[in-house]
C-alpha cells in the first residue's frame, strides 16, 4: 500500500529566491524527522536547481508544468527530460488554471506520455466547473480522464496521481463553496470505476487519488477519513506551520 502523499502547489509564489529559500528551509526544520509520508514541493521552475540545494531528504521537488516536446524551438517552455536532469520526480499536470489558459485534454494527454517516457511521477488534476443535480458533472470528469489517459500503458499508471480538484471549491473561484468529504467520497469511487473499466482491478488499485480544491489544516483529516490518499494544498503550502500540521494529520493515515 502507497503512503499517503501531500503535494504542494505553491503557483506563482513567493516573489524571490531569497523568499523560496526562506519558505522551503522553513518547512524543512518542521520535517526534521521523517513523517511517514511523502512530501512534494512544487515551486516555480526558476527556483529549483536552488532548492535543490537545500532540500532536505523527506521532501521531493516537483514542477508545475511541462511540454510534450523533449527538445527543440519551444520558447519559453520546459521539457521533462529537463526536469528529470534537475532531479525532479513530481509533475502537477492539468491543473485548472492551465486549463482556463486554454490547455486541452489533448495537450494535456501529450504531456503525460512525455512524462511517461522521462519515467517522471504525474499529478493529473481532473475537475468539474460546476456540480449540477443532473449528474452531467460526471460525464467532464470521465471525459476528463479517459481523454487524458489516451494511450498509456498499465506499467505508468501507479505513476499517476489522480488530484479530484472541483473547480467550484477554489478560493480563486467566484461564489465559490466548500467541497465536502463525501464529495470526495463519491468522487474517488467514480474514478476507481473508470480506472477498472480501463484497466483493470489490480492497476486501478495501484493509482493514488487525492483531493485538492482549498485544502487546509482544519478540513484535511476530514478528506482522509474519507479516504483520500493523500492532498494537493496550494495557499496552505505557502505557510510552514499549517503545512507542517497538515502532514502530520496525514502521517495518522496508514
Amino acid at each position: 500500500m502507497h503512503k499517503k502523499i501531500i503535494v504542494g502547489n505553491w503557483k506563482m509564489n513567493p516573489s524571490s529566491i531569497k523568499e523560496a529559500e526562506i519558505l522551503f528551509k522553513a518547512i524543512s526544520t518542521a520535517l526534521s524527522r521523517n513523517p511517514g509520508v511523502d512530501v512534494v514541493i512544487c515551486p516555480p521552475s526558476l527556483y529549483l536547481h536552488q532548492l535543490l540545494k537545500v532540500k532536505n531528504k523527506y521532501i521531493s521537488l516537483g514542477a508545475q508544468n511541462a511540454f510534450y516536446e523533449s527538445s527543440g524551438a519551444f520558447t519559453g517552455e520546459v521539457s521533462p527530460i529537463m526536469l528529470r536532469a534537475s532531479k525532479v520526480t513530481h509533475v502537477i499536470v492539468g491543473h485548472s488554471e492551465r486549463r482556463s489558459l486554454g490547455e486541452t485534454n489533448e495537450i494535456i494527454n501529450k504531456k503525460l506520455n512525455a512524462l511517461s517516457k522521462a519515467k517522471i511521477t504525474s499529478v493529473l488534476c481532473i475537475g468539474e466547473k460546476e456540480r449540477s443535480n443532473d449528474g452531467a458533472y460526471l460525464q467532464v470528469v470521465k471525459e476528463q480522464l479517459i481523454e487524458c489517459l489516451k494511450g498509456l500503458s498499465k506499467s505508468y499508471l501507479s505513476n499517476i496521481i489522480i488530484a479530484y480538484e472541483p473547480v467550484w471549491a477554489l478560493s480563486t473561484t467566484v461564489n465559490r463553496h466548500d467541497a465536502t468529504p463525501h464529495d470526495f467520497e463519491e468522487m474517488k469511487i467514480y474514478i476507481r470505476k473508470l480506472l477498472t473499466d480501463i484497466y483493470g482491478r489490480t492497476t486501478a488499485l495501484s493509482v493514488r487519488i487525492i483531493y485538492g480544491g482549498s485544502v487546509s489544516k482544519d478540513n484535511a483529516e476530514s478528506f482522509f477519513v474519507a479516504g483520500a490518499d493523500g492532498l494537493l494544498p496550494g495557499k496552505a503550502s505557502l505557510q510552514p506551520k499549517n503545512f507542517a500540521e497538515i502532514i502530520s494529520i496525514a502521517s495518522k493515515f496508514k
